[in-house]
């Protein structure tokens, strides 16, 4: 029996009592996010939480079994919700830190990249970006007077599907979807899958069309198609002015990244063993072994309660290894 324990420094101060807590990170999401609940009440007494927390504070979340503790979440409280009964403190990533304001700007026939350095510039930070390095992406680009470096990122998140993230505090990283690589995991039916809603699909059978909807630099709307009519519809808005060619390829990519024979859905495990999304994750089932295949984690969820239980639902994407042969 296993033994679990935590450790959540919030600024200069440690939490002694918990609730819950859950950590989202996802590479469809630009923000990774913790939601830590506390008590609003302790030994019959009320929480004084804004003498110790206050939004802006830096936040490290530790947990896992028999005091060998995993940093699960880095980042900063964003905000605090107070009701009669809990505390709840709304954290996020280094995104936290884009959420300032960029001079308006507006760019013509441009790649991500500038747009990115134009971002890490406004921060000053660096950059790190992979992402349409030599190819234009924009017809025209256009950063608001309202707009913040986070309003700016997200519009780059969207448009892209890339992945987009801080790391250091001070390197802004832009990088193609589905390409960063993070470690490896094993999971076995007959070992440490606690629950799934897998459901395993081949690529032959699933109907999929991807519809991008987008508006021409002209001002005039445009549409995009990829796939097949008859089964699932996905569609895309994109809500800024974008080149015929570029929403084409961004319908490709969202087929090429949802059609593969394999699993998809999303599995339950015990907080052992640790998993981020990025990661390769191999999958063996022994009743089934044509199954089996590593895959592509695109989302973990992990969640803690103050009674002692732990659980992450860790969802899988794109196979990418079958039986030890990579895939195209």
């Amino acid at each position: 029996m296993f033994d679990i324990g935590y450790d959540i420094q919030i600024g200069t101060y440690k939490l002694g009592l918990l609730q819950s807590v859950e950590v989202e990170k996802s590479v469809d999401l630009l923000t990774q996010t913790a939601v830590i609940v506390l008590p609003g009440v302790a030994y019959n007494q009320t929480l004084d939480h804004e003498k110790y927390i206050k939004a802006g504070n830096s936040v490290l979340v530790k947990f896992g079994y028999d005091g060998e503790l995993i940093t699960e979440f880095e980042g900063y409280v964003q905000r605090i919700d107070t009701d009669d009964s809990s505390l709840t403190i709304n954290c996020e990533d280094g995104m936290y830190l884009t959420r300032i304001p960029i001079a308006p700007k507006e760019f013509i026939n441009c790649k991500v990249k500038d747009v990115a350095a134009y971002c890490a510039k406004a921060l000053g930070f660096k950059l790190n970006c992979t992402i349409e390095s030599e190819s234009r992406y924009f017809d025209k680009f256009t950063i608001s007077p309202n707009d913040t470096v986070f309003n700016v990122l997200s519009k780059l998140k969207e448009a892209t599907k890339g992945q987009i993230y801080i790391t250091g505090n001070d390197t802004l990283n832009v990088h193609p979807p589905n390409t960063e690589k993070g470690g490896n995991v094993v999971y076995d039916f007959a070992v440490n899958i606690e629950e799934s809603d897998l459901k395993y699909r081949n690529e032959s059978d699933r109907l999929l069309l991807v519809v991008a909807n987008g508006v021409g630099i002209d001002g005039k709307k445009i549409k995009a198609t990829a796939g097949k009519a008859g089964g699932d519809i996905e569609t895309i808005d994109v809500k800024f002015p974008i080149s015929k060619e570029a929403l084409q390829q961004m319908a490709d990519n969202q087929l090429k990244y949802k059609s593969y024979t394999g699993y998809e859905g999303s599995i339950k495990t015990w907080l052992i063993p640790y998993v981020e999304p990025t990661w390769s994750a191999k999958i063996i089932d022994k009743n089934y072994e044509y199954k089996e295949g590593t895959y592509y984690v695109t989302a973990v969820k992990t969640t803690l309660d103050g009674s002692g239980g732990g659980v992450r639902s860790v969802d899988l994407g794109k196979r990418l290894v079958i039986n030890d042969k990579t895939t195209k």
